[in-house]
């Protein structure tokens, strides 16, 4: 196997987030699927809140003069006392199975270290664009998580602002290029996705004790048409902040098919859908012009796909600067396809735009 300067970083972070994905998992298993109360989204709050204490005492506990970034802070929790009490039954009671890997986490001793963990994501004490930050999304695709869909517990660490380290756990994904909002794997716990900068990606089966073997994910093709390109997007949810129909206009500009031929909600799900060979491109034109992407949305899979072959930049074709903070400050929209093609794709974009 081949050696890298991050092999404990990568391998405690995807027992951390295994671990997570068992907690998400678990939430999921003792409510009716997909029928929670519009009125109450506490459910989903928990498994937010939980797999970020989760992770972050894993990641804390082993490395603890790195920074964090997570999506997450504690306010609610210190407002809602039943909210709090089962965010901390669901953070300190779940373990993996296999007592060697468990012990190489950490798990919160008391319910104020508990809050402390949470808000260490939301107040990195780090100056940005240097040093260790790791960034984490406890689940990325709430939406699609409530009822039963694809979503992804996330993690990647960052080093002087440069992508190092993705790991990207997908616990209703099954191991095939049929990537789907219902394609749930019914037999497994999913898959986990990594990718370290350098050295490629690598795909693995989700379990809930130590790591399971895992193998090389293949690149993508270096298609030099535009009617080579396969597009994921969403339409299936009107709270998009995407420019659907300038997105329609470039696949349009491009010869390639239209409407879009993956469908997914989470944003980290759909690097996952380029790397696991279901599409190959997205664009993505903000409906407002002030929007920047939060970190944590794109962070690790970002990674996966430039290690895959493609190129990741913003629509003017600039590189994608990770070290502002908790947002993609300096990038203005998104632009993902293989590298042969990414030309194409930012001239089609500015074409459509005006630009």
């Amino acid at each position: 196997m081949t050696t890298h300067p991050y092999t404990k970083e990568l391998h405690i972070g995807s027992l951390a987030v295994q671990r997570a994905a068992v907690l998400t998992k678990k939430l999921l298993s003792q409510v009716d699927k997909g029928h929670f109360d519009k009125s109450d989204d506490t459910p989903v709050t928990i498994a937010d809140f939980a797999a970020q204490a989760s992770i972050i005492a894993a990641i804390h506990n082993a490395f603890p003069n790195d920074s964090i970034i997570g999506e997450e802070d504690s306010t609610a929790l210190r407002e809602n006392a039943p909210l709090f009490e089962r965010t901390w039954e669901l953070a300190t009671s779940t373990h993996l199975e296999d007592e060697e890997s468990e012990s190489h986490l950490h798990t919160p001793t008391t319910r104020d270290e508990m809050l402390s963990l949470i808000d260490m994501g939301a107040k990195p004490q780090l100056t940005p664009g240097t040093g260790r930050v790791w960034t984490l999304d406890p689940v990325d695709g709430t939406a699609t998580f409530m009822t039963g869909q694809q979503y992804a517990v996330c993690l990647s660490l960052i080093q002087d602002g440069v992508q190092v380290l993705g790991i990207l756990g997908c616990p209703n994904l099954p191991d095939t290029k049929n990537v789907h909002e219902d394609n749930v794997d019914k037999t497994g716990h999913g898959n986990l996705l990594t990718a370290v900068a350098g050295h490629g990606a690598r795909i693995q089966p989700l379990g809930t004790g130590a790591l399971l073997s895992s193998r090389n994910i293949p690149r993508v093709e270096q298609v030099t048409s535009g009617s080579d390109l396969r597009f994921v997007d969403t339409g299936s949810t009107p709270a998009s902040s995407g420019r659907l129909d300038i997105h329609a206009a470039v696949a349009s500009h491009l010869g390639a098919p239209w409407p879009h031929t993956v469908d997914l909600w989470s944003a980290q799900m759909r690097y996952v859908a380029i790397a696991m060979g279901a599409c190959n491109a997205f664009v993505k034109v903000p409906k407002s012009e002030k929007y920047r992407s939060k970190i944590w949305d794109h962070s690790g899979g970002m990674l996966l796909a430039q290690e895959l072959g493609c190129l990741v930049t913003d629509l003017q074709g600039q590189a994608v600067d990770c070290g502002r903070g908790r947002t993609l400050e300096g990038c203005y929209g998104m632009v993902v396809g293989p590298a042969s093609v990414h030309g194409k794709i930012v001239e089609a974009v500015k074409s459509v735009r005006g630009a």
